[in-house]
C-alpha cells in the first residue's frame, strides 16, 4: 500500500487500532462425522480443502503492510493482544510483532491490550518489553490483565484462582525489574535472587492494566499507570476507584477499545462482515471473556449483535459525534483504538475502514474538540 497523504501533527487524544493476527478457516468443517449415506463411488482423490486460507507468513505480511500505510495515514498507534491455543492463530507473540511494527513504523506507539500475565514469568515480560521499548525509541507501552479462559492456565500450570495475586505481584515484579536493582524479590507467588535485569528501558513503558469486573478494576487503580477499557462501559467505575485512592482524577489515564465499525453505509459493510464478528464474539463467551461459559448464550445472527450493543455501526457524522461527546466527557482518555479487521476478514477490507477513520473521522473529532471552548 502506498500513500501520497502527509501525517498530520497530532493533538489531544491518540487514535489507532487493535489487532488479534487472527485467520480462521473460511469454511470450518461444522459436522467432521462421516455422512450417514455416503456415495457408494466416491471420488479416489477429492480436494480435501478447495480453499484453506492464507498461510500464516503471508497474512503476517499483509498485515505489517497495513500497518506501516496506516501510520501514513495518520493513524497514531497500535495494540496487539494474546491468546494461546486458539485453531485460528490468535496471536500467541505480541513481542515479536510488536518488534515488527518497530522497525516498519518511526511514530506508532505500539503497545499490548492485552498480555495475559499469569501465564507469563513477569522477569521475562520486563525482559522483553524493555527490548521493545529499546528497539522502538521509548514508544511501547506494556497492557496485562488477569486471564479467564481456564484452558491456557491448566496448559500453563497456573491455578486459575491464583490470578489475582499472580498478577498483582507480577507488575510490582515488573517495575522492580525495570528499576535497575540488583536486589532480590520475594512474595507469595515470585522469587527473583539479586541479579540485575539488564538492560532497562531507557524510557519504562507505561504499565496499564485491563479489567471489567469492579474488584479488578479497584485493583487495576491501585497499581497501573492507567486502565485498559472495553466499550467504554467501566470508565466510571476506574475514575471513581482513582478517587477513593485520593489520587488526582484529571491525572488518570484511559486507553479505550472499541468494537464499532466505522464506515459510509455501515450497515452494508457490516451485511458482509457481521459473520466474522458473531465467530469473534461466540469464541470470546466459549472461552469465559464475558462469564461462565455455561450460563452465557451465544449470539445466533449478526443482527442480534447490534441489538444488544455488542458492536455499534456508525457513519463518519455519527462517529464524530460520538466521540467527540466521549472525549469531551471523559477527558482523560488518552486513546481510542479501533478493531482493524475481524477474524477472517480480507485484509483490504479492513483497510477501506482505516482509511475512512483516518480521512473522515479523526480530523474532524479532533477539529471539534479544538473548537471547544
Amino acid at each position: 500500500m502506498t500513500s501520497t497523504h502527509e501525517t498530520p501533527a497530532r493533538t489531544g487524544p491518540a487514535f489507532g487500532l487493535w489487532y488479534d493476527f487472527r485467520d480462521p478457516d473460511p469454511d470450518p468443517d461444522p459436522d467432521p462425522d462421516p455422512d450417514p449415506d455416503p456415495d457408494p463411488d466416491p471420488d479416489p482423490d477429492p480436494d480435501p480443502d478447495p480453499d484453506p486460507g492464507r498461510p500464516f507468513g503471508a497474512f503476517y505480511a499483509e498485515v505489517l503492510d497495513q500497518i506501516s500505510w496506516a501510520e501514513q495515514r495518520g493513524l497514531d498507534s497500535v495494540w496487539l493482544t494474546e491468546h494461546h491455543f486458539c485453531d485460528d492463530g490468535y496471536s500467541p507473540s505480541p513481542f515479536v510483532l510488536g518488534s515488527a511494527i518497530a522497525q516498519r513504523t518511526s511514530r506508532m506507539r505500539i503497545g499490548t491490550n492485552l498480555i495475559v500475565s499469569p501465564l507469563h514469568d513477569p522477569v521475562r515480560l520486563a525482559e522483553d518489553a524493555s527490548t521493545l521499548s529499546l528497539l522502538s525509541g521509548g514508544r511501547f507501552d506494556l497492557g496485562v490483565g488477569q486471564g479467564y479462559w481456564a484452558r491456557e492456565f491448566d496448559a500453563f500450570g497456573r491455578t486459575l484462582t491464583h490470578r489475582p495475586s499472580l498478577l498483582e505481584e507480577g507488575v510490582e515484579l515488573i517495575r522492580h525489574a525495570w528499576s535497575g536493582s540488583a536486589e532480590g524479590y520475594r512474595g507469595r507467588r515470585y522469587t527473583l535472587p539479586p541479579l540485575p535485569v539488564t538492560p532497562v528501558p531507557e524510557t519504562p513503558p507505561q504499565l496499564l492494566v485491563g479489567a471489567m469486573a469492579d474488584v479488578a478494576i479497584e485493583r487495576a487503580a491501585r497499581i497501573a499507570d492507567g486502565f485498559l477499557s472495553t466499550q467504554n462501559a467501566h470508565h466510571r467505575s476506574y475514575l471513581d476507584a482513582v478517587q477513593r485512592l485520593g489520587r488526582p482524577v484529571d491525572d488518570a489515564a484511559i486507553y479505550a477499545g472499541q468494537w464499532a465499525i466505522v464506515a459510509d453505509d455501515p450497515e452494508r459493510v457490516w451485511s458482509r462482515i457481521g459473520e466474522h464478528a458473531l465467530y469473534q464474539l461466540n469464541e470470546y463467551i466459549s472461552w469465559g471473556a464475558f462469564g461462565p461459559p455455561e450460563s452465557t448464550p451465544r449470539f445466533t445472527d449478526p443482527a442480534q449483535i447490534i441489538e444488544a450493543g455488542a458492536y455499534q455501526l456508525m457513519d463518519a457524522e455519527a462517529a464524530t459525534t460520538h466521540f467527540t461527546e466521549l472525549l469531551r466527557g471523559t477527558p482523560q482518555i488518552r486513546d481510542v483504538h479501533f478493531w482493524a479487521m475481524l477474524p477472517g476478514e480480507p485484509v483490504e477490507s479492513g483497510s477501506e475502514r482505516i482509511a475512512y477513520l483516518a480521512d473522515k473521522v479523526v480530523p474532524a473529532v479532533r477539529e471539534r474538540l479544538r473548537a471547544w471552548p
